[in-house]
């Protein structure tokens, strides 16, 4: 979902595929044009990572806040190096180490922010739209960095990025996602993603950790790794996420690995070419 903040004015709207003044809360529903132009601005901003200097005044003057309710490494060092290079002030708040532990709701630290004169939130959070709850409050642009097990929109275009560097195309490419789908926001955003661009999106896993809706999205569903990866062009392999996770969802993981682990054996039945992507903790 990317939502059009109310201020901006004339500003917006001159362009089918501007995302000016907009939140970017989910790729479900985020277009094909949408999706491309942040693939191909991303493309141009990496040459950034190569330089000497590594800063540009694309957002000089401009204040962000890495708001995180999770724990994370890549995720927010990669805001914030990103922030940083193209030139904003950028702030990190840690729940952990702020009012949050002091009782402080959700909603009285994101008008705390606000009326900081932020111009835009990076946020992660346990419970699913949050983020979407966060755009409603604030003005400032809201990025969602994971919202409970939703979804993850900007891992989802990293990975596409990834696909494309790779593989040049996403359309027609036979995508497959291994692991723990159900409890995994990565997935959602990778199958709509990936399905908005034109690929052939597959899951597989066991049948508790299947989300009961995926076939409802558009994907093929299979509980047989080796059926699922014959042919693929990508495979995607989730960890097991045993943070969400109730007990019972499988008998141990020298059994799940035995069953749906990525081997040499099984990545035989993939394209010899394929691309094998997989999700640290």
């Amino acid at each position: 979902m990317y939502h059009l903040k109310s201020e901006g004015g004339a500003a917006m709207g001159k362009s089918p595929v501007s995302l000016k003044n907009r939140d970017i809360l989910q790729l479900q529903g985020m277009t094909e044009p949408q999706m491309r132009l942040i693939l191909d601005t991303a493309k141009e901003m990496k040459t950034i990572i190569d330089r000497d200097i590594k800063k540009v005044p694309t957002l000089r003057g401009k204040a962000i806040i890495n708001l995180f309710y999770e724990a994370s490494t890549r995720t927010r060092t990669s805001f914030e190096l990103a922030g940083k290079y193209l030139g904003a002030d950028v702030i990190n708040i840690a729940a952990s180490t702020s009012s949050v532990v002091k009782g402080e709701s959700l909603r009285d630290t994101l008008l705390t922010i606000e009326a900081m004169g932020v111009d835009a939130v990076i946020m992660r959070h346990e419970v699913e739209g949050s983020s979407h709850f966060a755009s409603q409050i604030l003005k400032p642009v809201v990025i969602n960095a994971g919202d409970g097990a939703h979804e993850h929109p900007t891992q989802g275009l990293l990975d596409m990025f990834t696909v494309l560097q790779y593989k040049q195309r996403i359309d027609g490419l036979k995508v497959v996602i291994v692991g723990d789908v159900l409890h995994s926001r990565v997935a959602r955003s990778n199958i709509w993603g990936m399905k908005t661009l034109g690929a052939q999106v597959h899951v597989a896993g066991p049948a508790t950790l299947l989300a009961r809706e995926m076939e409802c999205m558009g994907v093929t569903v299979h509980t047989s790794v080796e059926e699922a990866i014959e042919g693929a062009d990508v495979i995607n392999v989730l960890r097991i996420q045993k943070e969400r996770q109730g007990k019972g969802l499988f008998p141990s993981t020298r059994e799940y690995a035995r069953l749906f682990g990525i081997n040499a054996r099984r990545l035989k039945l993939a394209k010899p070419d394929a691309l094998l992507m997989h999700q640290v903790p």
